[in-house]
């Protein structure tokens, strides 16, 4: 993951809430380790790309970084508790809702 992030890089990538090229699916890692789907980010986007630089920031909705989220088909949005969409990986019948 990359390890600085412009706040208008953020910002574009929370709106796009994909990766383009390709349409792979983000995840959001806010300051305290935290993980926020796309949409969560969108409908907070104030909060996650707000100040800080030593100005007011809440950790657990500040944007840090984002990644393409390829494989790992056991990862949940810390605010919404949803499933975060993986790119590749398969999800199992427990996960599907089987």
């Amino acid at each position: 993951m990359k390890n600085s992030y412009t706040k208008d890089a953020i910002k574009d990538a929370i709106n796009q809430g994909y990766a383009w090229p390709g349409g792979y699916p983000l995840v959001f890692v806010t300051k305290d380790g935290g993980c926020l789907c796309a949409k969560c980010a969108k409908e907070n986007i104030v909060l996650c790309t707000g100040p800080d630089e030593e100005g007011y920031s809440d950790p657990q909705w500040r944007v840090d970084a984002y990644d393409i989220n390829y494989e790992d088909t056991s990862l949940y949005c810390d605010n919404c508790n949803a499933l975060i969409e993986s790119a590749y990986g398969e999800a199992t019948n427990e996960e599907e809702g089987e």
